[in-house]
C-alpha cells in the first residue's frame, strides 16, 4: 500500500499484485481519511465504486442533487466541472470497466449512463448489498480484488458481448490516443457511417465522436499533470493548437489547464492505476478486425 498526500488529506491507495482474469478491467483501493470537496475529472472508463466502509462517500452534483454509497458512473461522467466528491473515513475498491466489456458486467445497457451516474443498488439490487458485506468482511486488500475479480468475471461470462466491430473502433480510437476519424473507423469494419454512430453509441454508451474527444482529453490531461507545456501537449495530442486545447479542457472540467494538472484524481494516477491507460484496450478481440471478417 502507498501513501498519496494532497494538501492536508491522506490517502491510501493499493494495487492488485495480479492482473485481473477480465481484460478491460483494472482495479485500485483507497482508504481516505478526509476527503474534501474535490473535483470530479471525465473518464473514459465506466467507475464501478464499491464501498464497503462504515462511511458513505457524498457525490455532490448538478442542481444540487446528491449521491451516496457505491455507483456506477458512466464514461465522461463529471463533465462541465460541476461534480464534487467529499466525505470522512473512505474506504472502497474502484474499478474501471472498458465500456466494451461493461454491458455485460453491468447487466444493463451503459448507454443510459453517458455522463450520469447511477446508484449500483438500482443495477445489481441485493447482490450490491452483499458484495458491501463480503469486502467488508475480507481483511487485505489482494483479498477483496480477488472477490471483486471474481465477482466481476462471473457477471461477464453470463452476458452476450457487443459487436466484434463497435469493439474493434473502440480498440482503435483508445490505440490512437483519440486521433481517429469516425468516417475511417466505419469504413474500416464495412459499415456505413450512421450504423456505426448507432450501434457503438448504444453498446458503449456514447457516440465515436464524444469517445475520440474524450479519449484525446484524458490523454492531454495525464500529460498536463506530468508536467508537460501546454503547447506542446496541444501539439502531440492532436489540438489544432493551445486554444482548442484550452477550450477541450474547460468544457471537460470546468478549469484552464494550469489548474487541471494539479488534480489530484489525475495525480494519483501514478500511484493507483501502474501502467496508466484505459483499460484492456492494447488489442482488439480475436477475430474481430476487417481482415478476420474478410477471411
Amino acid at each position: 500500500m502507498s501513501t498519496f498526500m494532497h494538501g492536508g488529506a491522506e490517502w491510501d491507495v493499493a494495487c492488485p499484485r495480479r492482473p485481473s482474469r477480465l481484460a478491460g478491467v483494472t482495479m485500485a483501493g483507497f482508504r481516505v481519511h478526509d476527503l474534501a470537496a474535490l473535483r470530479m475529472v471525465p473518464h473514459p472508463s465506466v467507475t464501478l465504486s464499491l464501498e464497503f466502509g462504515a462511511r458513505s462517500s457524498v457525490l455532490d452534483c448538478a442542481a444540487g442533487r446528491q449521491h451516496r454509497g457505491s455507483a456506477v458512473a458512466g464514461p465522461g461522467f463529471g463533465t462541465g466541472g460541476g461534480v464534487r466528491v467529499r466525505g470522512e473515513h473512505i474506504e472502497c475498491v474502484q474499478v474501471r470497466l472498458s465500456p466494451v466489456i461493461a454491458r455485460a458486467v453491468l447487466g444493463a445497457s451503459p448507454a443510459g449512463l453517458d455522463g450520469a451516474v447511477v446508484p449500483l443498488d438500482d443495477l445489481w439490487g441485493r447482490e450490491a448489498s452483499r458484495i458491501r458485506e463480503q469486502l467488508g468482511d475480507v481483511p487485505s486488500w489482494q483479498g477483496r480484488f480477488a472477490l471483486t475479480d471474481a465477482l466481476l468475471a462471473r457477471r461477464y461470462e453470463a452476458a452476450p458481448p457487443v459487436d466484434p466491430e463497435v469493439a474493434w473502433a473502440w480498440h482503435r480510437i483508445v490505440a490512437g490516443r483519440g486521433l481517429a476519424r469516425v468516417d475511417g473507423l466505419a469504413a474500416e469494419v464495412g459499415w456505413s457511417r450512421k450504423r456505426l454512430w448507432s450501434r457503438f453509441r448504444a453498446q458503449l454508451g456514447l457516440p465515436p465522436k464524444r469517445a475520440v474527444r474524450l479519449v484525446r482529453f484524458d490523454h492531454a490531461a495525464h500529460r498536463l499533470v506530468a508536467g508537460e507545456g501546454a503547447a506542446r501537449v496541444a501539439a502531440d495530442a492532436g489540438y489544432a493548437d493551445q486554444s482548442h486545447l484550452h477550450r477541450d479542457v474547460m468544457a471537460f472540467t470546468g478549469a484552464t489547464p494550469a489548474a487541471v494538472a494539479g488534480e489530484p484524481f489525475l495525480a494519483v494516477d501514478d500511484l493507483a492505476w501502474p501502467g496508466r491507460g484505459t483499460p484492456g484496450e492494447p488489442h482488439a478481440p480475436r477475430g474481430s478486425g476487417p481482415a478476420a471478417r474478410r477471411a
